[in-house]
């Protein structure tokens, strides 16, 4: 068998030269990540308006504390994960995304955490609660979430009254006219309104050492007792004027007790 070696070695050289040129093209094409810097930052936090608890300007100042903000930084230095770890660890953030673009631009996308309950306990204790039931601390937000105060204590404070305040909020009756639960010394439950110059004591919330059970139990308990209260408010108090009593105790569910105000 006759072997051409010369077409051999021409058909080595065309793959050669084809592989080459496909390489060389490539790198013409693709941006040189090491020889461009950052020239834009956009910090996009997506719900800033409803929750505000932090802000771009924030963003920025903690990125440049721990020398991560990347402007001006050449784009091969950017490390878009260690930015993203390290705002996760901020306690108001859910989460956190950051990439970069061919034109030198890093985008970052924060969501914060949705808190659905202050507290402001008797023992000094003062933060927020969120739509997971756990912990955030104070800051400068200002809402109008329901505050709950009084003899409350972390776990309480996850385990029932967040299911209270849960049950509240979800009807838009309660949502806006209860603006403060009250936990007493016995774990009675005082409810002060917005609009009426009374409290409203609901007695103590069913307690479980099941924790799946807990939510349902305070629920219904709390749906119960504010169904027998806004039928209080439509047929009792209609008539005989809101800032006629000063306490309304509907604990037991074949009684209504009323205290009247003092006239003094």
């Amino acid at each position: 068998m006759h072997i051409n070696w010369r077409k051999v070695v021409l058909g080595a050289l065309d793959v050669v030269l084809g592989a080459y040129i496909i390489v060389a093209f490539t790198a013409f094409n693709k941006p040189n990540e090491a020889a461009y810097v950052c020239t834009q930052v956009n910090i996009n936090i997506q719900d800033e308006a409803t929750n505000g608890f932090i802000s771009a300007g924030e963003i920025k100042s903690r990125l440049e504390r721990n020398r991560l903000y990347p402007l001006n930084q050449p784009m091969k230095q950017v490390n878009a994960r260690r930015i993203e770890e390290m705002l996760k660890l901020s306690p108001f953030v859910k989460n956190a995304e950051c990439y970069k673009t061919q034109d030198g631009h890093v985008c970052i996308t924060l969501t914060q955490r949705m808190p659905t309950l202050r507290i402001k306990a008797d023992n000094g204790e003062d933060y927020y609660l969120d739509d997971n039931n756990s912990i955030m601390p104070n800051s400068h937000y200002t809402s109008d979430l329901i505050i709950a105060s009084g003899h409350i204590n972390q776990w309480y404070a996850r385990n029932y009254v967040s299911h209270l305040a849960n049950a509240l909020t979800a009807s838009d009756l309660w949502r806006n006219q209860i603006e403060q639960i009250h936990v007493l010394p016995d774990h009675g439950i005082e409810l002060v309104p917005r609009v009426g110059d009374h409290i409203v004591y609901i007695g103590r919330l069913p307690e479980t050492r099941h924790t799946g059970q807990r939510k349902k139990l305070v629920t219904d308990y709390v749906n119960h007792k504010m169904d027998r209260l806004e039928k209080f408010y439509k047929y009792g108090l209609s008539q005989a004027g809101w800032n006629k009593y000063a306490y309304i105790n509907i604990e037991f569910d074949n009684q209504i007790i009323c205290k009247k105000r003092s006239l003094n």
